[in-house]
């Protein structure tokens, strides 16, 4: 088989329409894989061969229809590995003169305060995992440049045509990676155990009711004088057993 046999179109964009767009912008707060599956030395080499070659021929059936005008996209790619997609992609703008048409490549991110055995740490974590933004001209060369760039899936989109973000939804995000106000982690859920490690309370172990985030407060039931006791903590008075 061929090597135009084989390369994909632009047809296999991610479908969806425009509300399961907005809801994933809205919705995908999924946790950070831990692990992420990337394809081994020899198939990323592959790719990259194909990426160099790719700047011309798409393919006539699922003919990507080009635009002038500069615009974000969504683009998929394997998580854990958006940083390591991000980097070879610049260097293969650099390598084959795309800045004219590929501007910017973003992993959306947010500073979060992580409450872990009652302390606080502040750390990064990616809003949508395995997902990177790109702001570019969309064209048959700049998708291929784009698409062939090893740990790239595919372009967000409907149908054979990768989605552009609104003017609005752009904003939204970056909104919100430059929030000055952290974002709140805990490790506990409602349900789950906990130990009080601070105040009159301290050692009683008890059962989450409720975690209120805007004000960094949990409410746990504990066990006194044989009934329950519901008690207004600070996240840092409480640790996941």
């Amino acid at each position: 088989m061929s090597w135009e046999e084989e390369r994909p179109s632009p047809s296999e964009s991610f479908e969806v329409d425009e509300e399961s767009l907005e809801e994933l912008l809205r919705e995908l707060e999924i946790e950070e894989t831990a692990t992420a599956s990337i394809r081994d030395q020899e198939e990323e080499g592959r790719e990259e061969e194909e990426g160099r070659m790719a700047v011309s021929q798409v393919g006539e059936e699922g003919q990507l229809v080009a635009s002038r005008e500069r615009a974000w996209y969504i683009v998929h790619c394997y998580a854990g590995s958006e940083h390591k997609v991000k980097h070879s992609l610049e260097q293969r703008i650099a390598s084959l003169g795309m800045q004219n048409k590929i501007f910017n490549i973003v992993v959306p991110e947010e500073e979060e305060i992580e409450i872990r055995e009652g302390k606080k740490r502040p750390v990064r974590r990616r809003i949508y995992p395995g997902y990177i933004l790109v702001e570019m001209i969309m064209d048959e060369d700049s998708w291929a440049v784009v698409r062939f760039t090893p740990g790239v899936t595919g372009f967000v989109g409907m149908g054979n045509q990768p989605t552009p973000l609104r003017p609005e939804e752009v904003q939204a995000i970056f909104k919100r990676m430059e929030s000055k106000a952290p974002r709140i982690r805990v490790t506990f859920k409602p349900g789950q155990k906990v130990r009080i490690t601070e105040g009159p309370f301290a050692d009683f172990v008890g059962i989450v009711d409720d975690i209120d985030l805007d004000k960094a407060k949990v409410r746990v039931l504990v066990s006194f004088f044989g009934r329950e006791t519901p008690v207004e903590l600070d996240f840092t008075q409480v640790e996941k057993i």
